[in-house]
């Protein structure tokens, strides 16, 4: 059996359980709002986001966007206050408190940017990798060799007995990884990830990560501030406000030598609303007017020449 096919059947949904047609991942109209006192904070306000079983995202967006927010929700961290959130064949806006201690269990492994929240410091590398897998009833054979494996996957294998104190900050980062990777969990989600390390070991974090996804299937969603993250997804999710504002995809442009260019999109959500692009969105004054239409196949969109709210009612 290879590899890929060995991790898929571990996984909730396969080898004769059905699974739910659609994406993996499955928000609409997605709401949370925090209260403190006599505060509300909207941080998610009507989010639509879809990711397809086996595709690796990334989620970026300034401080207070919603990224984390959402992230949260998606691992059973935190819960929706109002819209749907489906992954896999869970609705975790409708799931029991002990549901989702499975779910978190078994079915989503997360990695934490600081790395103290990933691995239990009195442990090695190695029986951290363990842990979980022990937790939920795995004999202590399968424990050791899906180990190893994940170690050697990680370019860790000569870490097993070393201390996370032992570690550089890289190494950590790739046993956090193991460790989210330990029950062959469906959907790994990843906050921060690199936040901590050097671009040199940032961009060989995400190298590995694109190469588990592609190894095993697992399907990833990462938040991050790195801007040179788009090389390494199938797709960048720009949230702003709460909402999913934009993607970005990167291509090769064969024109100029193979040079990856990047290609930014407009989300236009299940209500018809869009969210202009920030450098677009500074020519509109907020609340102001914008004059919408189609020309040669195009959409533009456009201030008026003359405002009509000033010359309504003159003669």
């Amino acid at each position: 059996m290879s590899r890929l096919n060995e991790y898929l059947s571990n996984q909730p949904g396969v080898g004769g359980v059905s699974q739910r047609v659609g994406p993996y991942i499955d928000c609409s109209d997605l709401f949370k709002i925090y209260k403190r006192a006599d505060l509300e904070v909207v941080a998610l306000r009507g989010l639509d986001l879809a990711v397809e079983s086996g595709e690796l995202i990334a989620v970026i967006g300034a401080s207070g966007s919603g990224k984390s927010t959402l992230l949260n929700i998606l691992a059973g961290l935190d819960r929706p206050s109002a819209g749907r959130v489906m992954v896999g064949n869970r609705d975790l806006l409708d799931v029991s408190d002990d549901d989702l201690v499975m779910y978190r269990r078994s079915e989503v492994g997360f990695v934490w940017q600081a790395t103290a929240r990933n691995l239990v410091p009195y442990l090695s590398v190695a029986d951290n990798i363990e842990l979980p897998m022990a937790l939920t009833g795995q004999l202590a054979k399968e424990r050791r060799a899906w180990a190893d494996e994940l170690q050697e996957s990680l370019g860790i294998s000569d870490k097993g007995k070393r201390f996370p104190y032992q570690l550089s900050g890289g190494e950590q980062q790739r046993a956090a990884i193991a460790v989210g990777l330990a029950n062959k969990p469906p959907l790994l989600l990843a906050d921060e990830p690199t936040g901590e390390l050097d671009t040199e070991n940032a961009d060989s974090i995400f190298k590995m990560i694109g190469g588990l996804n592609r190894s095993y299937g697992v399907t990833v969603v990462m938040v991050t501030h790195y801007t040179g993250v788009s090389q390494y997804v199938d797709r960048v999710v720009h949230i702003r406000d709460g909402r999913i504002g934009s993607e970005t995809f990167s291509r090769p442009d064969y024109r100029r030598d193979g040079d990856i260019v990047e290609d930014e999109y407009v989300v236009v959500d299940k209500s018809g609303r869009l969210q202009l692009p920030s450098e677009l969105a500074d020519r509109f004054r907020s609340g102001g007017l914008a004059k919408i239409g189609m020309e040669d196949g195009q959409i533009k969109i456009d201030t008026p020449r003359i405002n009509p709210r000033q010359t309504r009612g003159r003669s």
